[in-house]
């Protein structure tokens, strides 16, 4: 029965990616105006005369598709992860352990989309934590889905 939650826990990360995939796609405008909210500093006080601050449309659209691209990466790994545990809750627990490997690889690139991202390149590089904007929207989401996916990723992680 654990082994069942693992998996459809893992199926939850990988619809979590795919939801937010699409929600950027469907308003791919929007979601560059956001990155360029964070980029050029506007929703901080004086934050567009920072240093650190720009528009450049290559940042804003690298950032984009990171953020697109992480989201489709655990999609997919953690879709697979998910089928392979299910078919593997059966078997011996090398087995088993073997096939969460690619649902943990799928938890580990949403971290680090969410946390590199998020928390080091959009609150601390572009002081995103001045903005009461963007503060709870953005980072406090960002924060929240990097927490339970970590704590998905630990859970499943743990041998049996």
């Amino acid at each position: 029965m654990l082994r069942r939650a693992k998996s459809i826990m893992i199926l939850t990360v990988a619809i979590w990616g795919f939801v937010g995939a699409l929600h950027n796609l469907i308003d791919w405008q929007g979601t560059l105006i956001a990155v360029k909210m964070a980029t050029s500093m506007i929703t901080i006080p004086d934050g567009s005369e920072s240093w650190q601050a720009t528009s450049n449309l290559i940042v804003v659209w690298i950032g984009a598709l990171f953020i697109l691209g992480a989201k489709l990466t655990t999609g997919v790994m953690c879709t697979i992860g998910s089928i392979r545990m299910w078919k593997a809750q059966g078997a011996n627990s090398s087995v088993y352990n073997a096939a969460k490997q690619i649902a943990l690889t799928g938890c580990a690139v949403a971290i680090i989309m969410l946390f590199g991202g998020f928390i080091i390149i959009a609150e601390s590089w572009f002081e995103l934590w001045r903005s009461e904007t963007m503060l709870a929207p953005v980072l406090g989401s960002a924060f929240r889905y990097a927490g339970m996916i970590s704590l998905i990723s630990i859970f499943v992680a743990l041998k049996d």
